[in-house]
Order: structure tokens, then sequence, then C-alpha cells
């Protein structure tokens, strides 16, 4: 009897993660769910679909370099094995180079980079000892590479990242580890809804609409867009991608300008 495949994802109470934990108990995965938000996990898991499935959930802070190995080890320890990490977690400010403080330059680093490269690690470690051809997928953002400069040392980590990927892909290949980032565009969750100006109000709305009418697909995306994607590619339909990144970004990144300009030479046609 096949043994069951065992998926790690971080980030897991929210957004992506959520949708991703959910795609992946769909197909028979068991999970490994990680996340600082310990009420979150809790309303993660009555959820049908997680309820249903075998799962554990690991709460902390990566930012603590001991967590990483911490998750690996428990994961071990209740199946056996690893099939997949999904790097999905995320932290940021939005404010610019000109205020941001070390303290929050070094803190978003720690989430968003160094702890995927050393959960990358541990993981691959257990995938060559067990000779598991497993997956490592990592979630970037198409602001690695068209940055706003409004979010420095995010945009620094997700451009990181795809060079961690890359790096990663070439070591571990040879042992059929793949490694994978996913560049998503604007998707619908909390970090889409955070930007506000000087005196505090929201414009978060204002800039979606912005970005979406530079989005060729005219709207942004849903988690489970990126979820489908992080699945699939754990597949064996995805078997010769590796040290490489995906774009999910309806088009965005391509398109030199929004419809709004289009429509002024060509009315009829935009």
């Amino acid at each position: 009897m096949k043994e069951q495949p065992v998926v790690i994802i971080t980030g897991a109470a929210n957004g992506i993660g959520k949708a991703t934990a959910i795609k992946f108990a769909m197909n028979g995965y068991a999970l490994a769910l990680v996340d600082i938000d310990s009420k979150g996990l809790e309303d993660l898991r009555n959820e049908r679909e997680i309820n249903a499935c075998d799962h554990l959930c690991i709460q902390g802070d990566l930012q603590d370099p001991d967590f990483s190995r911490k998750i690996v080890e428990s994961t071990v320890s209740r199946w056996k094995r690893i099939d997949v990490l999904i790097n999905n977690a995320a932290w940021r400010t939005i404010e610019t180079m000109r205020s941001i403080s070390v303290e929050t330059w070094e803190k978003t680093l720690k989430i968003n980079l160094t702890s995927p490269a050393f959960l990358a690690k541990h993981t691959a470690a257990v995938m060559e000892e067990k000779n598991i051809a497993g997956v490592i997928i990592n979630i970037s953002s198409v602001m690695s590479q068209r940055a706003g400069g409004n979010s420095p040392a995010y945009i620094v980590c997700k451009a990181g990242l795809e060079g961690l990927t890359y790096e990663l892909a070439v070591l571990y290949g040879p042992k059929g580890i793949r490694v994978v980032a996913i560049n998503p565009g604007n998707i619908n969750t909390s970090l889409s809804s955070d930007y506000t100006d000087e005196e505090g109000n929201d414009v978060s709305e204002k800039l979606v609409n912005y970005v979406n009418d530079s989005t060729p697909l005219k709207r942004s995306g849903h988690a489970e867009e990126i979820a489908n994607v992080s699945y699939w590619l754990s597949t064996k339909e995805a078997s010769f991608i590796t040290g490489t990144s995906i774009l999910v970004d309806g088009g965005f990144f391509h398109n030199f300008n929004g419809y709004q300009m289009k429509r002024l030479q060509f009315p009829k046609e935009f």
C-alpha cells in the first residue's frame, strides 16, 4: 500500500496558505499546518476538508531559528516522511527605505527569507535520507521584479527567494528533488487590503483598482488559484519543472500600461 503523502504549509491559517491546505487535503495529503496565529489554526481545523484529513497544527514564530527544525522534526515524528514543502508565510510593513528601521528590516528577512531557506534545508535532508523525490515550492511575488518603492525589505526577500529557488534546484536536483517559485500578482488576501495614506485613510481599494486596470484579465486573483498551481507543481504532471519561477498574475507583469491609457489611443479597441 502506498504511503500517504505529507505536505508542510507555512502561513497556513489564512489567505493563500489556507486555500493551499484545503487543496492538498482534498487530494489525500496529510498536512503539517504552520502559523503564528493559534486561533487561525484552530479555525482552520474546523474547515470540513481539514477536519476530515490527517493533520497536525504547529504554532510558532518563524523568526526563531530553532522553529524551522522543530517543524520538520514534528512532521517526521508524526508521519516519518515529507513529500512537499510550501514556503508561503510572509510578513511586511508598508513604508519606504527612508523610514524603515533595522529591527523591521531584520524581522522581515527572518520570516520571509531565512526561515524558508532553513526549512528547505531541513526538509530536503529528510527527503534525501528517505529517498523521496519531493518538491519545495517558494511563494514569491510579482513584486520581486516590479517594485513599488513602499516595502523595501519585502521586495528584497521575494527577489532573494527566487535566487534561493534556483540555487536549491541545482543542489538537490540530482536527488530528484524539485524546487520551484510561484510569483502571484495581486491576490485578494489581507496583504492587499492594508494600504493607508499619511492620514491613515484606507486607500487599498484605489490601489487594487489601479492594478486591476493594468491586468489583462481585469481582476484580482483568488487564493485558490495560487493553491491550484502549488498543487499541480507537486504532481508528476510537473515532473520536469524545477529551478524556475511561475508567473500567476493575470498578465500584469508583461503589460506595459493600464487600459485607461490604452483607450486614449484606441478607444474602440480597449
